[in-house]
């Protein structure tokens, strides 16, 4: 039985990783929204490094990547928060696409590097030119997936507030 409120059909019959959102605009008949940061973001000794921990000011360049649409008029409004997923396979693809392609071509170009020039500045050579190679088909294919909307989180339903706190709801005993 499909839910009413997805855009993703059939989203509770298919293994799903949810998430949390924002809607951070409305415009175009599409409802843009950005993934919150978990709770425990920022305490880690490389929170300056990630900007996941960061606070939600004006958006830089890192946000506004991090941001996507939602197909629709969902009747949602700026602030709200949804629960957005994405199929479990989508993360392997998307893993085998960024790291598994260019890691792959990298090996296959230092083979032939060395098979073809016996040496190792030519397998040096074979080795940046498949993971240069491997690289431009991981854009390719990844941009082919974004296209397909494959790799685009899907709006689930709304989700109620958490604690503005951040505090984790456990039992100490």
């Amino acid at each position: 039985m499909s839910n009413p409120e997805s855009t993703f059909p059939d989203a509770h019959d298919r293994d799903m990783v949810e998430g949390f959102a924002r809607v951070v605009a409305i415009s175009g008949g599409k409802t843009w929204a950005e993934p919150e940061p978990v709770a425990g973001c920022g305490t880690c000794h490389s929170a300056g490094l990630c900007s996941i921990g960061k606070q939600m000011g004006d958006p830089s360049a890192r946000q506004l990547a991090k941001r996507f649409a939602l197909p629709g008029d969902l009747g949602l409004s700026v602030g709200e928060r949804v629960v957005v997923g994405v199929r479990e396979d989508t993360l392997t693809k998307g893993a085998l696409t960024a790291y598994g392609l260019p890691l792959l071509t990298l090996l296959a170009g230092g083979i032939a590097g060395q098979e073809v020039g016996h040496s190792d500045s030519m397998a040096a050579m074979g080795a940046v030119g498949g993971l240069l190679l491997g690289l431009l088909g991981a854009r390719i294919i990844s941009g082919y997936l974004s296209a397909r909307g494959v790799l685009t989180p899907r709006y689930l339903r709304r989700a109620f507030e958490a604690p503005v706190d951040g505090s984790c709801h456990t039992e100490h005993g």
